[in-house]
């Protein structure tokens, strides 16, 4: 299957050396390093509270790193803006849902290609012929992302009425509207069944092929991680206590004593 949104590169890789952060003088990230290659799949783990959506909100501008550097193909991000960072190309979901309720499911992933739209305020005001090019294409793309679901039936549908997996659905679909180069997944199948979690899997194994996206996802499931992810990080307590094919970091003994104790 094609798609209108692969990246017109593929020399994509994020960098990040030696980040860290401190509230108050309690450090929450440390020396956190990783390096993700074209099209990677990396799972970031940990027990609650070390520090993974921490990792994605300094990745993401929403917090400004204290120490370190992050470097999205040659170009430093941190430092930048939330939506700078998004219009760089790392695109993210969250922990929470956070979707815009009261717009339709359509509509939601529309909303993402605001920063990507070239008509003028004017055409917009007046509807000239270039607000309706503009217009109809973005339709056409959001109905196509949310096809990749098998969403497409629901476009009309408020996002408040829609079952809770599919609402985590669609907010994978509206950030691959952004047509990033990374992806952050922060715990995409929290709250799911297991046959949602299967289709899930699927579908982010098919969108990673699909837009070439390198991906980097927070997870609890360890059936999705050890099932998809090619590479691990582990972190407690914000520091990196192992890496590794998902083998190697379900044997190692450090990770072992971080999630159930000695």
């Amino acid at each position: 299957m094609s798609s209108s949104f692969a990246p017109t590169t593929n020399h994509t890789t994020l960098k990040v050396d030696s980040l860290g952060i401190s509230f108050g003088g309690l450090q929450a990230v440390a020396d956190f390093n990783l390096t993700i290659q074209p099209g990677e799949l990396v799972g970031l783990i940990g027990p609650n509270g070390a520090g993974k959506t921490t990792v994605f909100n300094l990745l993401t501008g929403v917090y400004r790193p204290t120490t370190g550097s992050i470097l999205l193909g040659d170009q430093l991000v941190n430092g930048m803006s939330p939506h700078q960072v998004a219009k760089a190309g790392i695109a993210r979901t969250f922990q929470n849902i956070r979707l815009f309720k009261q717009l339709t499911v359509l509509d939601n992933v529309k909303a993402a290609f605001n920063q990507n739209m070239h008509y003028s305020a004017l055409a917009g005001v007046l509807r000239l012929p270039s607000y309706w090019k503009e217009e109809a294409e973005i339709d056409r793309k959001g109905r196509e992302l949310l096809s990749l679901f098998h969403m497409e039936g629901m476009a009309d549908q408020l996002a408040q009425n829609l079952p809770y997996g599919q609402q985590r659905k669609l907010e994978i679909a509206r950030a691959l509207a952004q047509n990033p180069r990374v992806l952050l997944l922060d715990e995409p199948a929290a709250g799911m069944n297991p046959t949602e979690t299967a289709e899930l899997m699927s579908a982010i194994s098919t969108i990673r092929q699909l837009f070439n996206l390198s991906i980097l996802l927070i997870e609890h499931d360890m059936n999705l991680v050890m099932g998809i992810c090619e590479r691990l990080v582990v972190i407690n307590y914000g520091r990196i206590i192992a890496t590794g094919t998902p083998y190697e970091v379900a044997n190692n003994p450090e990770v072992i004593t971080a999630y159930l104790g000695e």
